[in-house]
């Protein structure tokens, strides 16, 4: 059995070890004003048929000309096609069966 003083040795070499193995990462953040120049980037944008079928899930046609922002959504999160809370809040249909 280790005592705890060999436990406490060998998370902190682990602990240094592995920040020696992210030395070269891009950390956001760190200057928010700037993103950093190796950080990674996306050049495009893919939103498939199935995508959009899940964004206007419970949406009747003819569609608002407020989801017109679809159109230019990259991407990044948006709870606008993930279900809600269930129950009467679920005015989209998503918990249905």
């Amino acid at each position: 059995m280790h005592s705890s003083g060999e436990k406490v040795v060998a998370l902190t070499s682990l602990v240094l070890m592995s920040g020696a193995l992210f030395a070269d990462y891009p950390i956001a953040g760190t200057m928010p004003s700037q993103r950093p120049a190796d950080a990674p980037q996306i050049t495009a944008v893919n939103h498939p048929g199935a995508w959009y079928a899940a964004a206007l899930h419970g949406v009747t046609r003819p569609y608002p000309y407020s989801l017109r922002f679809l159109e230019s959504q990259g991407n990044w999160h948006t709870p606008f096609n993930r279900p809600g809370m269930p129950g009467r809040y679920d005015i989209r249909g998503w918990y249905q069966r």
